[in-house]
């Protein structure tokens, strides 16, 4: 069952692998244009609105900040990266412009393991995040959670709809970043195997 599973999923040495690039490279792209914006749009408003509010549950924790920065650039690197995938087709369809097969490899390599620090990164937020609303609701009175709470001699504090907001852009980014991961993955599977364009690879 193994074997035709495998038999299964090993790419066609017919299929193209200039159409397969193509494809999944604006397929990544797009979906990681569209779930960054929604990050980008929260820290926007952090930065034009939070100044004028007093800190929040999650103030004086700059970690959550410095890592919720580096996964942004991971991905905006590994949407740029997809980006550069499709230009990678152009010259994989051209026989006189088209790079050597092991050059593909470390290319999609370096994608793939773009796309692995980028979920480690989001891992690592989501869990400081949810640390840090669990000690707040366990030190509030277990009867109820109040909109604002003043503890005596400590900082006001509350939990929003904003808290949950930005885990649930989390959990969408953690999406993006583990198809991106797949699709680079996939990528890697086509260009170890014998193509339309790379006939000669041999077959694992």
């Amino acid at each position: 069952m193994l074997k035709a599973l495998q038999k299964t999923l090993r790419p066609s040495a017919n299929d193209s692998l200039a159409r397969a690039f193509s494809r999944l490279g604006w397929l990544g792209f797009w979906m990681q244009v569209a779930v960054g914006a929604v990050p980008v749009v929260l820290i926007l408003y952090s930065f034009i609105f939070g100044s004028a509010r007093p800190a929040g549950t999650r103030s004086g924790f700059p970690l959550i900040q410095y890592l919720t920065i580096a996964s942004l650039v991971v991905l905006a690197f590994t949407t740029v990266w997809f980006y550069r995938y499709t230009r990678l087709a152009t010259r994989i369809g051209d026989p006189a412009r088209r790079p050597s097969a092991a050059s593909l490899q470390r290319t999609v390599w370096t994608g793939v393991m773009a796309s692995t620090l980028g979920i480690v990164f989001s891992m690592l937020v989501m869990f400081f995040e949810v640390a840090q609303l669990l000690i707040y609701f366990l030190r509030a009175p277990q009867a109820g959670i109040p909109v604002v709470q003043t503890t005596a001699g400590g900082p006001t504090s509350w939990v929003s709809a904003a808290d949950i907001f930005s885990l649930m852009a989390l959990l969408l980014a953690m999406f993006v970043e583990i198809a991106v991961l797949i699709i680079g993955l996939w990528l890697l599977l086509r260009t170890t195997n014998a193509s339309a364009e790379f006939p000669h690879i041999e077959e694992r």
